[in-house]
């Protein structure tokens, strides 16, 4: 998928795409309010119930932390001093999330960061030996069916939790609707679905695949809905994501690049009008270990 400076057409991305390997810190930064607000809190008190009855501190990894908006919303969620090792290959994203962690959690306990550069999909049970809890954001959309199946293994090889939030489920509905709708979803699930440098990635299939691998494991398994709904106050968040949308269905079906013009252009004098309204699923799972 082509990103920033890639001499796109102009109504392509500007920022980064939705959904890429490698996400630039100003689409990051633009996302997580929505990001925020779309996550299913109600999954975190689980997560503090079984924390409770760990040794102190937590230790929690973040696997494709990029600038770190997860730990900035669950660290101030949990209860108790927390260790997060922040995971990512990118080290100026790691520095970014570090520099932004919290200090305390939900009941003044210290938060400490520890930056790890590196693959996530070579991590392993052994390597995950002590862990209370591993999280990810927008991130098992990008992987494949083997490396989301491996990180389960490793996670319930070692016993620790896994909360994995805002994986795309492909579902998008935009409101008014317009005709071109369905082609481009249709588009842009395809693309997310693709083979990238001999890989298949999962796109919309990621939550399910995510939940079979670690049920099939013994895992109990929770999942909840966890969608941007995006209105008149996110008009900049919603054009951004509207380009990177549009520009990676044409990229998967160009006879699609014709029409991409005029129905993007339709699309935001709707959003600067405060018109457009943009519902994009997502899913967020939470899996505990089995009981031993």
């Amino acid at each position: 998928m082509p990103g920033p400076g890639s001499g796109s057409p102009s109504w392509q991305a500007r920022l980064s795409i939705p959904g890429s390997p490698v996400c630039a810190p100003a689409w990051l930064a633009l996302r997580e309010g929505a990001d925020a607000v779309a996550r299913a809190a109600e999954l975190v008190d689980p997560v503090n119930v079984h924390l409770d009855g760990r040794p102190d501190p937590a230790v929690i990894r973040d696997l494709g932390c990029g600038t770190g908006s997860m730990g900035r919303w669950l660290a101030g969620r949990l209860r108790g001093p927390q260790v997060w090792l922040l995971h990512d290959r990118d080290p100026g994203l790691l520095a970014l999330a570090a520099d932004g962690l919290p200090d305390a959690a939900a009941d003044g306990a210290s938060v400490t960061g520890q930056a790890r550069q590196g693959d996530i999909t070579a991590l392993d049970a052994a390597q995950l030996a002590g862990t209370s809890l591993v999280t990810a954001s927008a991130l098992l959309d990008i992987l494949t069916a083997d490396e989301v199946d491996k990180i389960a293994a490793a996670c319930v090889g070692a016993s620790c939790m896994a909360l994995v939030t805002l994986t795309v489920t492909g579902s998008v509905d935009i409101t008014p609707s317009d005709p071109r709708d369905a082609a481009f979803e249709a588009a842009f699930n395809a693309h997310q679905r693709r083979s990238a440098g001999g890989r298949r990635l999962l796109g919309p299939d990621a939550g399910a695949v995510a939940v079979d691998a670690f049920t099939r494991r013994g895992a109990a398994v929770s999942s909840r809905p966890s969608p941007w709904r995006l209105g008149a106050d996110q008009a900049e968040l919603i054009e951004e994501w509207l380009r990177g949308w549009i520009d990676a269905g044409c990229d998967q079906q160009p006879e699609l690049a014709g029409p991409a013009g005029p129905y993007l252009s339709r699309r935001l004098d709707a959003c600067a009008a405060g018109e457009l309204r943009v519902a994009v699923g997502h899913v967020d799972v939470l899996a505990l270990p089995p009981s031993k």
